[in-house]
């Protein structure tokens, strides 16, 4: 199952990416994270700290770029939290200081009915929003096509769950399918306004997180909710999408791949080969290194294992599961375009 990369010309960060994206054959193993890489150790070398590097584009662009200049990644990905547009909605938002996310208050919900929800016109306009938009037109600047620019936009399960409380959500989804419903087509104007203005500012790429988690929904409950309108998403946004889902999602692969999204950033508590089986090259894998144990609490060896079951499985974009734990160091993480360096260097020595 390996990918046949031996005949390939040497390519930019950016067309490597957007090559694996399209399951096009590729130079190396592209290294991506479509969440975040941001850390407190990256946050001190270039003075760009949480939260103010949420809220100051100059900031986010940054810490962004660290990903690519310090660590050696293909992609730069300002949107560090999940939290812009939630922001931008009315949500409340703890900030936090320099090592911790920012969070929703989720307790305090600003909608209880599908007739609450109303998008704001100031949507791509709010501060918080707008930072994002900025942040990725400077990336662009900076980096040109040299490098691939990854935007982020909430999926519409994520926003049920800021808006309207997750518990309150989750039992709604449980009692009332035409009132969920009803809900996430709501929100759905929201993914979409956003994701269109992060193209327009210059992303290439799009991270689409829709938290309908494997330990709180089920493969079937996808199929019910989300499939069809991750379908449309995929018509309505037109560059790559990459839909991001935490937990053991194998029972949902099979939908996930016949939705027209570009990649599937998956989570460690898949198997890569198994993972790799089901979506069969409809969809790209992108994954799935461990966050808290191995990345937070383990050496570059341990990584170097993990990438190369990765890269054994045929899996095309290779990194972290998910957004990384804010003090994991930076040597693991420079372990992983090491790891798929050596990998391919091996594999074309016995070429």
């Amino acid at each position: 199952m390996h990918q046949n990369t031996h005949t390939v010309e040497s390519m930019t960060s950016r067309q490597r990416v957007l090559a694996a994206l399209r399951r096009d054959p590729v130079d190396r193993t592209p290294v991506c994270n479509p969440t975040s890489v941001a850390t407190v150790e990256l946050m001190d070398l270039v003075d760009a700290h949480f939260p103010e590097a949420n809220r100051d584009p100059h900031k986010m662009a940054r810490l962004a770029a660290t990903s690519h200049t310090e660590l050696g990644f293909d992609t730069v990905m300002p949107v560090f939290s999940i939290i812009q547009e939630s922001s931008a909605l009315g949500c409340k938002i703890q900030w936090e200081g320099k090592d911790n996310w920012p969070t929703v208050k989720m307790n305090e919900p600003i909608w209880l009915e599908p007739e609450d929800i109303a998008i704001p016109d100031n949507l791509c306009t709010h501060p918080d929003t707008k930072c994002v938009l900025d942040a990725i037109r400077i990336l662009r600047k900076e980096f040109g096509d040299d490098v691939a620019i990854i935007g982020k936009t909430m999926g519409p399960w994520s926003m049920g769950y800021h808006c309207m409380g997750v518990e309150r959500f989750l039992l709604m989804s449980l009692d009332d399918p035409d009132k969920t419903r009803r809900c996430l087509d709501k929100f759905k104007e929201s993914t979409i306004l956003f994701g269109q203005a992060q193209i327009d500012a210059g992303a290439d790429a799009l991270t689409l997180p829709d938290h309908a988690t494997g330990d709180l929904v089920s493969g079937e409950y996808y199929e019910r909710y989300l499939r069809d309108m991750h379908i449309e998403f995929t018509e309505e946004l037109k560059i790559p999408l990459i839909l991001h889902i935490c937990g053991k999602t194998e029972d949902r692969m099979e939908y996930i791949s016949q939705t027209g999204m570009a990649a599937f950033h998956y989570d460690s508590k898949n198997n890569p080969c198994n993972s790799m089986d089901i979506c069969n090259h409809r969809i790209s894998l992108v994954g799935n290194i461990n966050n808290p144990q191995t990345l937070y609490s383990k050496g570059p060896e341990e990584v170097h294992a993990e990438v190369k079951e990765n890269l054994e499985a045929g899996v095309q974009l290779v990194g972290p599961e998910c957004a990384i734990p804010l003090q994991t160091s930076i040597e693991n993480l420079k372990a992983i375009p090491a790891a798929v360096r050596e990998w391919h260097k091996e594999q074309a020595a016995r070429n």
